[in-house]
């Protein structure tokens, strides 16, 4: 049952509110407490070209090899039953094969943490190893995150991993993105944190019913005798969530204008927490925004994100305070924690995607998104949701956009008015935000997503912001994106609300003049000449294409005039999604 006592003071108990994670008592969990420093290269990573696919062919050459890891939770059943803090009871078991000596080079495995997802290692030559993901829990499918430490690192040789059994056919490892590596080492002697990493990179598939896709890479250790981790993603557990709501509610200033609760508790037990951010003082006629993330696990760039949000909306800044004057914050920072502990991809504890699950009466199943509907709903009946966005990850486009709401049976203004909050993103930020990326047609598929139900409630700007795996590629950047320029988006969306929300007309109007420019351009015709789009359907818009087209074309800045936009792009991430069971 949700919690309705906020824990705001210091003096209370927090382990009351901030108990351990909870795990399927399937799982084995090692007793470390895994951590890693924050830190932020002092140059842009930019993208390393892909390897060639008659390269990657001969390299993903796989003989019998040896295991050397091998770590599956034994389900008992096809569906979640309990959980436990600590996951399995009892002793932990060996998956890695012990080595034979000092002079023995094989590398030792393990991802039975927070977050971990690693399920087999097989060392197929000297240096050179083939992994196997382990599918979201209770499923069979879903492979992309991958998380994993490993120890009895050379520096000397050239490794090469092989992950054999990724599941989207399209990655951005094809296009540039390298995998994440921490060096405990490094991150001890000089205060150096993830970075990326990885020569030789290739995301190619095998012939085989279904298809079979595989990531290869090439690596040198930095150290001997190291122990290092690597990751699809800047990881953020939920233990660091809590860490920081921790730090939240013992700060005096920042815990008198931000509440912290309970939402609901998800399947395993583990707390969905919710936050109220506003100036004191009460919330007599604010208008409400709603923001959540981490409803998929993998997509750790959301949690990112979301910390840069709170980190901006809860400081001392004029206009964080301005926001709080003006509105009433309600923010679920990770609507899937179930799925995060155990190191999922997609699914929650239910074994399905949540964000198809909105559309549901199965609170039981999907507590996490089932309450946040019902919590938008009580809102409405008594003020405004002037905007819902939800943070997510996305693995086969570059660049942050937004997916919006657009039926097709709104009059212009309103067609036009679903536009304007992205088009204000991309010129706030035109480095990172592409508008041209941005789609806003409602596909029937995606009935069950967060947007979709929270704009079918009466949320009329309700978003999906989706932030690349990899980097950016605008304004001659092509690097990928460092922790801090993820949690620079936090501070864009709090900057955009206010221009959004500007009572001076000018920067709305700029945009909707912009924006019907852009639309009259797709139905070839001239800016100015006149004529109606608004019975057009938000398909034909988004197959029309805009020439030139160029992923580099500039943005009009604020105050311009003019100017024109580059086509749309391919559309959501999540088109190969379960429904509901």
């Amino acid at each position: 049952a949700p919690s309705t006592q906020p824990w705001r003071s210091p003096g209370e108990p927090q382990a009351l509110f901030f108990p351990a994670a909870r795990w399927p008592v399937e799982c084995e969990v090692i007793p470390e407490t895994i951590e890693h420093i924050e830190w932020v290269p002092p140059e842009p990573e930019p993208f390393c070209p892909p390897m060639g696919l008659e390269q990657a062919l001969y390299a993903l050459g796989e003989g019998q090899g040896t295991v050397v890891y091998h770590s599956s939770p034994v389900l008992q059943d096809s569906r979640f039953t309990r959980a436990r803090v600590g996951g399995a009871p009892g002793p932990l078991s060996s998956p890695a094969a012990p080595l034979e000596g000092p002079q023995d080079t094989t590398l030792l495995f393990e991802s039975r943490f927070e977050s971990g997802n690693l399920q087999k290692a097989v060392k197929v030559g000297p240096y050179e190893y083939m992994l196997t993901l382990r599918p979201d829990l209770y499923t069979a499918k879903h492979t992309q995150w991958f998380y994993f430490r490993v120890q009895n690192t050379r520096r000397g040789p050239l490794y090469r991993f092989t992950i054999a059994n990724m599941a989207k056919s399209k990655s951005l490892y094809g296009q540039g993105l390298q995998p994440l590596l921490y060096s405990q080492r490094d991150a001890q002697s000089r205060g150096i944190g993830w970075r990326r990493v990885g020569t030789n990179i290739c995301y190619c598939g095998s012939a085989g019913e279904p298809p079979v896709f595989r990531l290869s890479w090439t690596v040198r250790f930095p150290h001997d005798g190291d122990t290092c981790f690597f990751a699809a993603c800047y990881p953020y557990t939920y233990s660091d969530l809590q860490r920081y709501l921790r730090m939240l509610a013992a700060d005096p200033a920042r815990s008198q204008y931000c509440t912290v609760q309970a939402l609901c508790r998800s399947l395993a037990g583990n707390t969905v927490y919710l936050l109220t951010v506003t100036s004191p003082g009460g919330a007599a006629g604010k208008r409400v925004v709603v923001v959540s993330a981490r409803v998929h696990p993998s997509e750790s760039g959301g949690s990112w994100a979301m910390r840069g949000f709170l980190d901006f909306l809860l400081s001392a800044h004029a206009d964080a305070q301005l926001l709080r004057r003006l509105f009433v914050f309600k923010v679920v920072p990770m609507l899937n924690p179930d799925g995060v502990v155990v190191g999922n991809s997609r699914c929650s504890l239910a074994g399905r995607d949540p964000n198809r699950a909105y559309g549901t009466a199965l609170p039981g199943s999907f507590p996490g998104v089932w309450h946040l509907r019902a919590m938008v709903q009580r809102v409405l009946a008594e003020r405004e949701v002037v905007l819902y966005c939800d943070f997510h990850g996305h693995s086969r486009k570059h660049n942050v956009f937004m997916y919006g709401c657009d039926a097709g049976g709104d009059g212009t203004g309103t067609r036009l008015c679903q536009r304007v909050f992205p088009l204000m993103l991309s010129k706030n930020d035109p480095d990172k935000f592409s508008f041209s990326s941005c789609k806003f047609q409602v596909q029937k598929s995606k009935e069950g997503t967060g947007r979709v139900s929270m704009w079918r409630l009466g949320v009329s700007h309700s978003y999906t912001l989706e932030v690349a795996f990899s980097g950016s590629t605008l304004g001659g950047r092509s690097s990928h994106f460092s922790v801090e320029d993820l949690k620079s988006l936090g501070h864009l969306l709090c900057d955009s609300l206010l221009d959004f929300c500007d009572p001076a007309p000018a920067k709305l109007q700029q945009c909707l003049a912009e924006t019907d420019a852009l639309l009259q351009q797709k139905m070839g015709r001239e800016p100015g000449s006149g004529g109606s789009w608004s019975n057009v359907s938000p398909s034909d818009l988004e197959s029309r294409y805009v020439t030139p087209c160029h992923p580099c074309h500039p943005v009009v800045p604020w105050g311009a005039a003019g100017g024109s936009f580059p086509c749309s792009t391919s559309g959501s991430d999540s088109s190969m999604s379960d429904g509901i069971p």
